[in-house]
Parts: C-alpha cells; structure tokens; sequence
C-alpha cells in the first residue's frame, strides 16, 4: 500500500472569494454588480426518502428525490453620494419582495472572483430584511434568495480566456 504525497494545496481560500451579479434589464439580460456584501452564503439542501429492503441486511439506504437552492446575503445598503438613489441592483432585490408573480422573482448570478469554475445561476424569490437598526448602526440589509427550479452551472465570466 502507497503513502499518498501531502496535498500542494496549503493556501486558505478567502470567503469573499464570490462576486454576486442581478439582472437588472427588461427584456434583455442586463447583469448588475451586486456592491456591498459583507456575508453570503449559497447552499442546496437535498430532500431524501428511504429506500431500505431486506436485500440490504440490516443497513440503511436512501435516495435523494429533491433539491432546493438558496443564497443568504448580509449587505450594506448602497447610495449614490450625490443623488442619494439607492444602488439599482439593489434595488431590484427590495422591489422583488414585495411583489407577486414574475414580480417577485430576480434573476441571480453568483461566481468566484479569481476565475475558478465555480459559477451558479438561477431564478428566485426575495426576502429583504432590514439588519442595522440601532442609532449607531449603517444601514444593512438581510436577503434571502430561495431558488426557483435549477440552479444552472455556468461559465464563470472572470474566468482566463482559453482556460
């Protein structure tokens, strides 16, 4: 039996290693930068039954029937320092929580920043939550996105050209 070589890879990965994009056109795909995160977290939860028979002595078994997507995102609520508007894309997010229907969904990005393959996109509901009430508080901002149907890999766009 072999001794595997110790891994190459020692360097910590920085957790704001995601860049967050919404879609802010009509008709057309318009992509947003989403500013100001300063938390998010993306997770797909998996929804199995048992599949246990006799066949299987004694041990357990199961299968997984469904998956559900979601991203939960801690921002700072961005405004222009001139005109005081609130950033579009997020903008969009507090719009699309309050609304019914195709209303009440965004479409969503998310990829690494250094151009690694791990790049998602999708359709979802909007909860917004105001975080930073407190009189010595910024403004921040709790948003849950709860995917609708399939989180879709995606060429990351900051990926190297040719790689």
């Amino acid at each position: 039996m072999t001794t595997p070589a110790p891994p190459a890879e020692t360097e910590t990965a920085l957790a704001r290693r995601y860049r967050v994009d919404i879609d802010t056109g009509t008709g057309t795909t318009t992509w947003a930068w989403l500013p100001g995160i300063k938390e998010f977290a993306p997770k797909v939860d998996q929804t199995t039954q048992p599949t246990t028979t006799y066949d299987d002595e004694g041990w357990g078994d199961e299968d997984a029937t469904e998956y559900k997507w979601s991203a939960e995102i801690t921002m700072l609520h961005r405004c222009h320092p001139e005109t005081k508007q609130f950033n579009a894309a997020q903008e969009a997010l507090r719009l699309a929580s309050s609304n019914f229907g195709t209303g009440s969904k965004v479409h969503v990005r998310w990829y690494d920043r250094e151009g690694r393959p791990e790049a998602f996109e999708g359709y979802a509901l909007v909860q917004w939550e105001p975080d930073g009430t407190a009189t010595d508080d910024l403004d921040s901002v709790k948003v849950t996105l709860k995917g609708k149907g399939k989180r879709i890999p995606i060429t990351n766009p900051l990926a190297p050209a040719g790689g």
